[in-house]
């Protein structure tokens, strides 16, 4: 259910991370550009301490990206983002939220062997919070973080390898 990104996958990204509900839920809340977007992935296509993972297949319908590997705790940060247009629009999205998380995870603690997974999320977005605490992630800490001008709180989470659900 996870591939590596490729060049054919960019604008699409670049669509799916621009829809006006991912960019309130991101820490980066404007519109990315072309120009912005290539300088992003020529930082991280060919970084190993990086993975940018398209999830689905025919049509694909999200993008989990893992930071932070390969030091020696064994432990990264990730995040993720679907096509909220598309799915939408088929009705097939609370099943694509499950099942990037789910993919993520597995891809997390199999293929990559990290102990820990960190992340964060804007304390604002409960929806995803819950569905992080389903897979057993816990809150760790509440902090306040500059987006778009705007003082917002953002909570860290973090799981456990032997945590995972």
């Amino acid at each position: 259910m996870l591939r590596a990104a490729e060049e054919r996958d960019l604008e699409t990204v670049r669509r799916w991370r621009n829809h006006p509900l991912v960019r309130e839920a991101s820490f980066t809340t404007h519109e990315i550009l072309p120009a912005e977007h290539a300088r992003w992935w020529a930082g991280v296509r060919d970084d190993p301490a990086r993975r940018v993972l398209i999830y689905g297949d025919d049509p694909p319908r999200g993008v989990v990206t893992f930071s932070g590997l390969g030091g020696f705790d064994r432990s990264a940060s990730w995040g993720f983002y679907l096509d909220l247009a598309g799915l939408e629009q088929d009705g097939g999205l609370l099943r694509a939220w499950v099942g990037i998380e789910r993919a993520a995870l597995g891809h997390a603690f199999g293929a990559l062997g990290l102990l820990t997974l960190r992340g964060e999320v804007l304390a604002a977005n409960t929806a995803v919070r819950e569905l992080h605490r389903r897979f057993g992630f816990t809150e760790t800490s509440v902090y306040h973080r500059e987006i778009g001008g705007v003082s917002r709180e953002v909570v860290a989470i973090r799981l456990d390898r032997e945590d995972a659900r």
